[in-house]
C-alpha cells in the first residue's frame, strides 16, 4: 500500500474494512479478527496503530512474533484455513504491519470452538441466530433458502386446481395420470420432501402461504409527499397469496396509484402509464424471485409523489454489484424457485430483466445496501 493511502485510512478511523491494533499477543484473538473479515467482505488489520489511528510502531521482535502468530492462527485456529497476506510499512518513522484478509470463498469460517464471527461496523460479534448462520452458508452457495421446509406446510396446503393446470402446461401430461403418489411427484419436482412443502412449493402453489409464512408478502403504501415522515397515507395494503397473485396485485396497485399520461394522444384517449407496465413487471418479478427468503421480512412497495420504490430483503448475492446487473450479469439466489418462475411470471432468468426495464424507462436507480441487507429499485416519476 502507498504511504498516502495508509495515512488516509488511519486518519479516517476504523470501519467495517479496517481494524487498528496496537499489538496482538493472543492467537485466538487474531484468529477471531481474521474469521470476522473472512465471513464478511474481507479487510485489513493494521498492527502497531492504536484505536485513534496514532502510530505506535512495532519492534523487530514484534514483527517476527506476529508473522509466526499469523501463520499459526490462519492455519490452525481458523476453520477452514485461510491465507491472509502480511505487509510492512514505515509511517512517521515507525514500523507497522498490515494484514490483508480477503473475503472468504469457503464460508462460513469458524474458530476452534465452532463459533462463527462476523463484522458489525468497526467491531465484530459472534453470529448466534439460526437465520444469520444460514445466511453465511447461503453466501457460500452451500444452501439455498428456496428449498428449506416451509414451517409445517404439507401437500394438503397445495391449491390443487392451480397445480394441476401448471403441471399440464409445463409437462404436457395430466397430473392425475401419474403413476406415483402426489407426495413423490412433489419430491421429484424439488418442491418438498416426505409430504412437506419447501419454500418454493409453498409460495408458488400454496392455497394461502401467508398463513404460515406471514413475512413473504408485499407491504404496499402510497404517500402524499416525498418521504415516509407523513402522518397519513393515501392507500395501504398487505398483498398476500401465491407468487402469481402477489405479482398481479402489486402491478395493479402501482398502476392504479400512478398517472396516465396523454402525451400526443387526443384528450379522448386513455393515455399511457407514466411508468410502462413492462418495467413494473420486470422489477416486481425480480423482487419476488431473487429476494432473500432467509430473511423474515416482506417486500415493500412505496409510491411517493416523485418516485416509486421497490425494496427487497437481501442485498445482491455474492460479488454482484449494481454495475454488474446493469450490464446483464446475474447470480441466482433461489435456483429452484427461478426454474419454475419463467412459466408463472414474465421472468426469463437470463439476467436481462434489469436491461429490459432500463431500455424501456431509463429513470431508474438501484441501491445495493449491504449494511441494511436490502436491495432497492427507485423508479423516478416524470
Amino acid at each position: 500500500m502507498e504511504t498516502l493511502e495508509i495515512m488516509q485510512i488511519l486518519a479516517q478511523g476504523e470501519d467495517s474494512l479496517n481494524q487498528f491494533k496496537k499489538n496482538i499477543t493472543n492467537i485466538d484473538a487474531l484468529a477471531i479478527e481474521i474469521i470476522a473479515f473472512s465471513n464478511t467482505l474481507g479487510g485489513k488489520i493494521f498492527i502497531g496503530v492504536d484505536d485513534d489511528g496514532n502510530v505506535t510502531g512495532l519492534t523487530t521482535e514484534d514483527v517476527q512474533r506476529l508473522n509466526n502468530l499469523l501463520s499459526n492462527a490462519a492455519s490452525q485456529n481458523v476453520k477452514p484455513a485461510v491465507n491472509p497476506l502480511s505487509e510492512m510499512a514505515i509511517i512517521n518513522d515507525q514500523r507497522i504491519m498490515i494484514i490483508h484478509v480477503p473475503k472468504g470463498i469457503n464460508k462460513p469460517y469458524q474458530d476452534k470452538n465452532g463459533a462463527f464471527w462476523v463484522k458489525n461496523g468497526a467491531d465484530k460479534r459472534k453470529a448466534t441466530s439460526r437465520e444469520e448462520i444460514q445466511l453465511l452458508f447461503q453466501d457460500s452457495g452451500m444452501v439455498h433458502a428456496d428449498i428449506i421446509p416451509a414451517q409445517g406446510m404439507t401437500i394438503a396446503d397445495i391449491d390443487m386446481p392451480y397445480f394441476r393446470e401448471f403441471f399440464q402446461k409445463r409437462y404436457g401430461e395430466s397430473l392425475d395420470d401419474q403413476s406415483v403418489p402426489l407426495s413423490q411427484t412433489i419430491s421429484n419436482l424439488n418442491l418438498g420432501k416426505n409430504g412437506e412443502l419447501n419454500i418454493t412449493g409453498a409460495v408458488l402453489f400454496g392455497q394461502s402461504p401467508s398463513s404460515r409464512l406471514p413475512s413473504f408478502i408485499v407491504k404496499a403504501a402510497v404517500f402524499p409527499g416525498n418521504t415516509l415522515a407523513h402522518d397519513t397515507y393515501i392507500d395501504s395494503r398487505d398483498i398476500t397469496g401465491k407468487v402469481s397473485e402477489i405479482f398481479q396485485q402489486t402491478i395493479n396497485f402501482i398502476m392504479s396509484n400512478t398517472r396516465q399520461v396523454q402525451g400526443e394522444q387526443s384528450v379522448n384517449s386513455l393515455g399511457l402509464p407514466e411508468i410502462p407496465r413492462i418495467v413494473l413487471e420486470e422489477l416486481v418479478a425480480n423482487a419476488l424471485v431473487h429476494r432473500d427468503y432467509f430473511i423474515s421480512a416482506p417486500i415493500r412497495v412505496f409510491v411517493f409523489s416523485d418516485r416509486v420504490e421497490i425494496i427487497s430483503p437481501g442485498h445482491l448475492p455474492n460479488n454482484l454489484t449494481v454495475e454488474n446487473i446493469k450490464a446483464g450479469n446475474s447470480n441466482t439466489r433461489n435456483p429452484v424457485l427461478a426454474s419454475f418462475a419463467y412459466q408463472i411470471l414474465p421472468y426469463r432468468g437470463f439476467g436481462s430483466g434489469i436491461l429490459r426495464a432500463l431500455e424501456n424507462y431509463p429513470n431508474i436507480d438501484f441501491i445495493d445496501d449491504r449494511d441494511g441487507n436490502l436491495f432497492k429499485c427507485i423508479i423516478k416519476r416524470t
